[in-house]
C-alpha cells in the first residue's frame, strides 16, 4: 500500500516541477475555498476523534491540538490563502557568473520532490504540510496520528478534490490512513520514492524517527523553551512576558517551559511572577529557593529542568549569574526558542552570543516564533538542527538548488 503511494507520489511529483506558478496558485485558491465549504463535514469527523480521545484519557493540553472548531478552519483557509499569496520559491536564481571560458552557471532552486511529513495530534497540520509542499512544487505524502485520523481522513479529501479540479493530479496529496506503527517505520525508509522526511511532534516521534529513518530527515524540534530574568531586568516587563509565553497556549512547541531567575532579583521576582503564573493555573516546580520564597511551589526534580510539559506546568530555579544560565540552557535546552529579560544591554549581546538556538529572544515572548509571525507564512514546523534549514521552515527551506550550465561547445 506505502510503496503504491510512493509510486504516485513520485510520478505526481514530475508533473507539479513543470507545473507554473499561476496553476499553483489556483490549486492552493481551491483548497482554501473546500476547507470553508466543508466545514460542517470537518467538525463531523473531528468531533468523533474528540470523544474517542476522550475515551483515550488524552489530556486537556492534547485535545486542545486535536479540536478544531469553524474559526481554527477559517484559519487553516487563510493560511492556505496566504501561502498562495506568497512569492513562489521555485526557479529563482540565486548566483550566476560566467566563467573564463565563457560557460554561463547559474544556481537555480527546485522543488525537493516527495516530501513525507509524520505528525501527531494537531489536523491542521495536514493543510498547513499540503499547501507548502505544493506551492513548493513537491508532492507530499502525510501519516498523521491515530488520535486524529478522522479529521484528517475529511480535510485530505477536501484537498485532494479541489487540487484535482483545477486540472493538477489530486496524488500531490496522499494521506496514509494506516495509523500503525508499522506504517511510520515504512515511510522512514522507502528512499526509492521520498526524498525528505519531516517529522512534526512530540519528542518520542521525534527521536524515533531520527534514529530510525534512513531517508534523510529535517528534525523539527521539541521545545523546551527558556526564559531567564536577568538582575537588570524590569519585574512588571518580565511578567508580562512569561505569562505570555506560559500560558497563552501552553501546548505548543514555542511556550517557556524553564524559567531562570537571577539570585540577585530573586527576592523580589520570584513571588510576583509565580503569584501571576498561579493565578493562571500554573503548576509552579521549583528549586530551594522559589520554594521558600513561594510557599504554592512544589519542589522540582531533575528532570522537570530538562522535560517540555506540553501544560500548565513550569520549571523555575535560580542561577548565580547569566552564565550560568547560558550553561543550565545547554545542557538541558533543545535548541529551539530561548529568552533574555533585561535592561543591561551588555547582558543582552552576551546572552545571544553564547546561547545556541534556532531562536533567541531579547524581551519578547518565545511565542513568536512561529513561521507567520516571522513574516514567512505558514510554516510546516521549527527545526532546530543545523544543516539545510533552521528555525520555522517556510517555503524557501521546501527547496533545493540545481546548476544550470549554459554553453557554446566548450570541451575540458
Amino acid at each position: 500500500m506505502l510503496t503504491e503511494l510512493g509510486k504516485r507520489a513520485k510520478k505526481a511529483a514530475s508533473s507539479l516541477r513543470a507545473a507554473t506558478t499561476a496553476e499553483k496558485n489556483k490549486a492552493l485558491y481551491a483548497i482554501a475555498d473546500a476547507l470553508i465549504n466543508n466545514t460542517e463535514k470537518i467538525l463531523d469527523a473531528n468531533a468523533k476523534d474528540i470523544e474517542n480521545g476522550k475515551k483515550a484519557g488524552l489530556t486537556q493540553s492534547l485535545l486542545d491540538r486535536l479540536r478544531l472548531d469553524e474559526k481554527r478552519i477559517g484559519g487553516m483557509a487563510n493560511g492556505v490563502r496566504l501561502v498562495a499569496a506568497a512569492n513562489d520559491p521555485v526557479n529563482r536564481v540565486l548566483t550566476g557568473d560566467t566563467r573564463p571560458n565563457g560557460l554561463r552557471i547559474q544556481k537555480v532552486t527546485v522543488p525537493l520532490g516527495v516530501i513525507a511529513v509524520i505528525f501527531e495530534a494537531r489536523p491542521n497540520v495536514t493543510s498547513d504540510a499540503a499547501s507548502l509542499c505544493l506551492k513548493a512544487g513537491n508532492a507530499v505524502i502525510l501519516r498523521g496520528g491515530k488520535e486524529a485520523i478522522n479529521s484528517n481522513k475529511a480535510i485530505a479529501e477536501c484537498m485532494r478534490e479541489a487540487v484535482e479540479s483545477t486540472g493538477l493530479s489530486a496524488d500531490c496529496i496522499q494521506l496514509v490512513e494506516d495509523t500503525s506503527r508499522d506504517s511510520a517505520n515504512a515511510l522512514m525508509k522507502m528512499n526509492a520514492y521520498v526524498d525528505v522526511l519531516i517529522p512534526r511532534g512530540g519528542a518520542g516521534l521525534i527521536r524515533a524517527v531520527v534514529e530510525n529513518a534512513t531517508v534523510p530527515v529535517i528534525e523539527t524540534g521539541t521545545g523546551n523553551c527558556h526564559t531567564y530574568v536577568d538582575k537588570d531586568a524590569d519585574i512588571d516587563m518580565a511578567t508580562k512576558i512569561i505569562i505570555n509565553a506560559k500560558t497563552s497556549r501552553p501546548s505548543v512547541c514555542n511556550a517557556c517551559e524553564s524559567l531562570l531567575i537571577h539570585r540577585d532579583i530573586a527576592q523580589k521576582a520570584i513571588p510576583v511572577i509565580c503569584e501571576k503564573l498561579h493565578e493562571a493555573g500554573v503548576e509552579i516546580r521549583g528549586d530551594e529557593t522559589v520554594c521558600s520564597l513561594f510557599e504554592k511551589a512544589v519542589p522540582a526534580s531533575c528532570e522537570d529542568y530538562a522535560k517540555e510539559f506540553l501544560d500548565y506546568i513550569i520549571s523555575v530555579k535560580t542561577v548565580d549569574s547569566l552564565d550560568e544560565a547560558a550553561e543550565h540552557i545547554a545542557e538541558n535546552g533543545t535548541g529551539h526558542s530561548e529568552c533574555i529579560i533585561t535592561e543591561n544591554y551588555t547582558a543582552s549581546q552576551k546572552f545571544i552570543q553564547k546561547v545556541d538556538a534556532a531562536a533567541v529572544y531579547v524581551n519578547a515572548s518565545t511565542r513568536f516564533t512561529d513561521g507567520e509571525e516571522f513574516g514567512f507564512g505558514a510554516e510546516i514546523g521549527i527545526s532546530t538542527q543545523k544543516l539545510h534549514a533552521r528555525g520555522p521552515l517556510g517555503l524557501s527551506d521546501l527547496t533545493s538548488v540545481k546548476y544550470i550550465v549554459l554553453g557554446s561547445g566548450q570541451i575540458r
